[in-house]
């Protein structure tokens, strides 16, 4: 909203005048509106913004829109439509790093041995945390492609564990792989398996 630009170049020193005059609003209907409350509306978004500066700083200026969504989601538990947090944050200047990648799928080298499958393709256990199943998923998005890996308990079928990040490198793995550690904090009598499939 105008009013709220104008507020803000305003406390930065500003004239008010000038502010409105460039934003073209009158200078009576902007201190009519700033003797409103705030909408519930106003506020939410203030809340969401914060939380999204907080990830975006976290990501030391990287996070798009895309994966500052995903944090929100995965990440808080936040549930809000994407189209919001681009909204906001193109309004607080917020943007992430695209880096063209080329063409191409991550194929395993034939000469590396397997690790060897210590279920049998037999996923039923009697108990949370006696067995881990990892995965890696791609998504394309307007930034570039994106990669999340999750960890899931077998038992449970819950997801407890997850990182997303713009490459495949081992660090990717081992982030979702230690957080769900931290989570669940597992006895040394546990299997991890690792989805060996591959697509291009």
């Amino acid at each position: 909203m105008k009013y709220r630009l104008v507020r803000e170049v305003a406390e930065d020193g500003i004239d008010v005048s000038v502010a409105c005059r460039i934003l073209d609003v009158s200078r009576s209907g902007y201190y009519d509106w700033r003797g409103r409350p705030p909408s519930a509306r106003a506020e939410e978004n203030d809340v969401l913004l914060k939380q999204i500066q907080e990830i975006h700083e976290q990501s030391r200026g990287t996070y798009g829109w895309p994966r500052v969504h995903a944090e929100l989601q995965l990440g808080l538990g936040v549930e809000v439509n994407h189209k919001r947090v681009a909204r906001l944050m193109r309004e607080a200047g917020l943007q992430g790093l695209y880096r063209r990648r080329r063409r191409g799928c991550t194929i395993r080298n034939p000469a590396d041995d397997l690790a060897t499958d210590l279920v049998n393709r037999q996923f039923t256990v009697d108990g949370p945390d006696r067995l881990w199943l990892t995965d890696i998923t791609e998504h394309p998005t307007a930034e570039g492609k994106l990669y999340c890996a999750a960890v899931m308990d077998a038992y449970s079928r819950r997801i407890i564990g997850w990182s997303i990040a713009g490459h495949m490198r081992t660090e990717l793995v081992i982030d979702a792989l230690g957080m769900a550690t931290l989570r669940r904090k597992p006895d040394k009598d546990q299997t991890i398996l690792e989805d060996y499939s591959q697509a291009c």
